[in-house]
């Protein structure tokens, strides 16, 4: 795996829209942020752009990113929001420049499709906070983000969950949005699971949805593949007028215990304002045990 040098002041970081259109003036808190960690920004072609729903054409939102990687002089690229459209996109991209200058690409949610495709490509990227979330972020999730990006240790402590299932594992971490995992299957960009750390998290599904993604992906053969897992925030989860019968923690146990190996639930990742940032493609080192648990990472 491969990963991009850590940042140093004077440095440019590219915020992009791979997805839902942006306009500038949600973006300043971000901008904000990272001048005052001695960075210098860049903004895109696609900020502004208005197609409807999305940030451009699917050519503009890919030749803006193209772009960014091809700069030399840009050191890591934030995708300003999620929403849907990166997978219209990343057929269009050309990563090969990335074996000679790896970058730092960053975001959550939609942004896993890029996630994906890049540590199947062999380059490590960070699930963590955009640019539209910075203003109401917590200095925890905001300072994980900023330790990442300037090779910084970072060290997760939580407190012991009932669902926990105990044990340690060692290996990369991969993951993201489960519903775009799910989506992600059967295509060039889907997960190798051999002996790496499944991250998960989701937001504003049905129940039944996310059995019938568990069901997906057990099926693919990618959980029984694990060595371990973590469960962000599952939030504003709906059930239909005849309950599903199960909450969204009890439908992941159901899948995920019989895996035998360690699993960590409520990970504060996910669609919340405490959305810690992780180095999607590192080596990680997961303990659960009866005092909590404990993620180190190199």
């Amino acid at each position: 795996m491969k990963y991009a040098q850590a940042l140093r002041k004077g440095d440019t970081v590219a915020l992009v829209a791979t997805a839902r259109k942006n306009i500038l003036p949600n973006l300043q808190p971000a901008i904000d942020l990272l001048e005052s960690w001695g960075l210098q920004v860049l903004l895109g072609q696609t900020i502004g752009l208005d197609n409807h729903q999305l940030a451009g054409t699917d050519a503009q939102r890919a030749a803006d990113f193209q772009l960014q990687l091809e700069n030399p002089e840009v050191k890591a690229i934030w995708c300003v929001r999620g929403g849907y459209g990166t997978v219209r996109m990343i057929d269009l991209v050309d990563f090969s420049v990335m074996e000679k200058q790896p970058k730092w690409i960053i975001g959550f949610s939609d942004v896993t499709v890029l996630h994906a495709h890049l540590q199947g490509l062999g380059f490590a990227s960070i699930h963590g906070l955009m640019p539209v979330n910075v203003e109401k972020a917590t200095a925890e999730a905001i300072e994980s983000l900023r330790k990442i990006l300037f090779d910084e240790p970072l060290r997760y402590e939580l407190p012991y969950q009932p669902k926990n299932q105990l044990g340690s594992a060692t290996g990369e971490l991969i993951g993201g949005n489960l519903s775009i995992l799910y989506s992600l299957m059967g295509s060039t960009s889907q997960l190798d699971g051999e002996g790496k750390i499944l991250f998960i998290e989701d937001l504003d599904e049905y129940l039944y949805h996310l059995d019938r993604m568990c069901m997906g992906l057990k099926r693919s053969g990618l959980f029984a593949q694990l060595s371990g897992v973590i469960v962000g925030t599952f939030s504003q989860m709906h059930d239909n007028e005849i309950p599903w019968g199960k909450s969204a923690y009890e439908i992941l146990a159901e899948h995920l215990s019989p895996l035998h190996i360690p699993i960590a639930y409520h990970f504060p990742a996910g669609h919340i304002a405490d959305n810690r940032a992780l180095p999607l493609g590192k080596l990680v080192h997961l303990q659960v045990d009866a005092a909590g648990t404990t993620l180190a990472i190199d």
